[in-house]
């Protein structure tokens, strides 16, 4: 199961050709907004925290990331699992510390590649959709990737411009999403955290 959760996490990390655009211009407001969010984002080197996923089917599963600009990030799911989702910006691995494996994937493009870049510029992105409530507003970004057309968006707090959750949409409809707790912002974290095993047996999906 975390298997087909991470190869859709990965896939929709993945994109290759921009997808349709917005219907509309953004306004003014939305527009400084989301300036201030890339701003203010690209200012945080280091986050660490706690994530609860839920797919379409109402499975949850929690953990603990750790992200690193530019371009690593690790979630590391609770136990009973011993699996771990790692990217560090030259390949993307499915960790399985029980069965001592490493599942591979080819980086050509880097994941939720946006939000990881040393300098964020959400405006650049293929933005779909921009709405808001009185706290948060929801930037939704799409892409091509092999799977096809996969949908992204980042909820952030207004107020204080934090990522809040994200949603992945992939072609079906089917959905992933990720929400963020106990952020903690520009903590030291040990290179060790993002190592592959280097002994752990190569296999594939």
């Amino acid at each position: 199961m975390l298997k087909r959760l991470a190869l859709f996490l990965i896939l929709s990390f993945f994109a290759i050709i921009p997808a349709s655009a917005m219907q509309r211009l953004l306004t003014p407001q939305e527009t400084e907004l989301i300036n201030q969010i890339s701003e203010y984002n690209s200012n945080i080197k280091t986050m660490v925290g706690r994530f609860l996923q839920i797919d379409t089917n109402g499975t949850r599963v929690e953990g603990v990331f750790y992200l690193e600009r530019p371009n690593k990030i690790r979630f590391k799911y609770a136990p009973p699992s011993r699996e771990e989702i790692i990217s560090r910006g030259k390949g993307f691995y499915i960790i399985d510390r029980r069965e001592e494996t490493k599942y591979a994937y080819p980086q050509d493009q880097i994941p939720l590649r946006q939000f990881l870049a040393q300098d964020i510029d959400l405006l650049a992105a293929n933005i779909i959709d921009v709405t808001s409530s009185n706290d948060y507003i929801s930037i939704s970004l799409a892409d091509e990737t092999v799977i096809g057309t996969v949908e992204v968006a980042l909820i952030f707090d207004i107020a204080t411009k934090d990522l809040k959750q994200w949603t992945l949409t992939e072609p079906s409809g089917a959905q992933l999403t990720f929400s963020l707790y106990d952020v903690q912002k520009n903590l030291e974290i040990p290179r060790s955290f993002f190592s592959i095993p280097v002994l752990f047996k190569s296999k594939n999906l």
